[in-house]
């Protein structure tokens, strides 16, 4: 491509990542050839610089500038150095593949570590992105993410394992009819016990880096919260239902509600970590999602704590097993 281009983003593009966006219109171009041309800034968002993570809406236009043939051409990654290429080991497949919860020939859902990113970076090597090949089994398509989790969170994560039923599942997500239910340990008792969060939420820069507040002018953002056990009026174990899905929802909702989710410094600070032996990691689990499934219904799957959370709550007393839904029963 010889010239300077502007492509607009549609609306089944929106809330997609740019480098995913590249990785589809340009499959040739490789994640370093993007960088660079991001830094230089040749490739622009809305007449602005953009990085390799934000995260487009529908409408916004795309700068692109004069790129190599080869960048059309999604067998060119496959005649690049090795180096460029990501080669999973015999430990990688276990690892990735241990995760599955749930498999058929459209979906699979994994429990996603905390502390392992869904999505990669400048300084994130290893993600769940770089480990699908490991998922393939006897398809000749790459498994593809749907949604993502911040890394420091655990549980489901659903991949798509075709195209086809990757773009089905994204859109579930998108029209909002998906249903997720997440458990947190926050530190302190909120009151009601069972009520709405409603704050809007906007992104903001600061010297500490990229941080989401509450912005009365921002996005509106909903979480319903039900609490399910107490540990005095130290510790709650709260039942979360995000309604909308901002980024750190429900880290800054709760934080908001000055009841921090246990672990999160970036949100809550000081006073979100406990003193003794409760771990430092954030408690922050994607329990549970309803979704529709490719070839019609409902999936619902259920994700076990993961090691520092099953600690905590075996330290607590609290029964992971006991657990019942609020929000059917609260019609929430």
């Amino acid at each position: 491509m010889s010239r300077v281009q502007h492509i607009d983003v549609t609306e089944a593009e929106a809330d997609q990542r740019l480098d995913r966006w590249f990785k589809n219109h340009y499959p040739g171009l490789s994640h370093g050839q993007l960088e660079k041309l991001l830094r230089k800034g040749e490739i622009r968002v809305d007449k602005k610089r953009a990085k390799a993570k934000d995260r487009l809406e529908a409408g916004q236009v795309v700068r692109i500038p004069p790129l190599p043939d080869d960048a059309f051409n999604p067998n060119a990654a496959k005649k690049r150095p090795e180096k460029e290429q990501l080669t999973l080991s015999d430990r990688d497949i276990a690892e990735i593949r241990g995760m599955i919860l749930h498999m058929d020939d459209d979906v699979i859902v994994l429990n996603k570590p905390a502390g392992i990113p869904v999505q990669g970076g400048s300084k994130q090597l290893r993600h769940i992105d770089g480990l699908l090949d490991g998922l393939r089994f006897d398809y000749d398509e790459r498994p593809k993410l749907t949604h993502r989790l911040d890394k420091d969170t655990s549980g489901v994560l659903v991949i798509g394992r075709t195209r086809q039923a990757a773009k089905h599942l994204t859109e579930a997500f998108k029209k909002r009819s998906t249903r997720k239910i997440y458990w947190a340990l926050v530190a302190g008792v909120p009151k009601p016990a069972q009520a709405t969060i409603s704050y809007n939420l906007t992104k903001v820069v600061t010297s500490a880096g990229e941080k989401v507040v509450v912005d009365r002018d921002g996005q509106s953002a909903v979480s319903d919260y039900s609490v399910v056990e107490v540990a005095g009026t130290k510790a709650a174990w709260l039942a979360l239902k995000p309604l909308t899905g901002r980024t750190h929802q429900l880290r800054v909702h709760c934080a908001a509600i000055e009841t921090p989710i246990v672990g999160d410094g970036k949100y809550g600070g000081s006073e979100a970590f406990l003193e003794g032996v409760i771990s430092r990691n954030m408690h922050l689990h994607a329990r549970e999602i309803t979704i529709s499934h490719p070839k019609g219904g409902d999936l619902t799957v259920v994700a076990p704590l993961g090691q520092h959370m099953a600690a905590t709550w075996k330290l607590m007393g609290f029964h992971e097993n006991d657990y019942e839904d609020p929000f059917e029963e609260l019609g929430f």
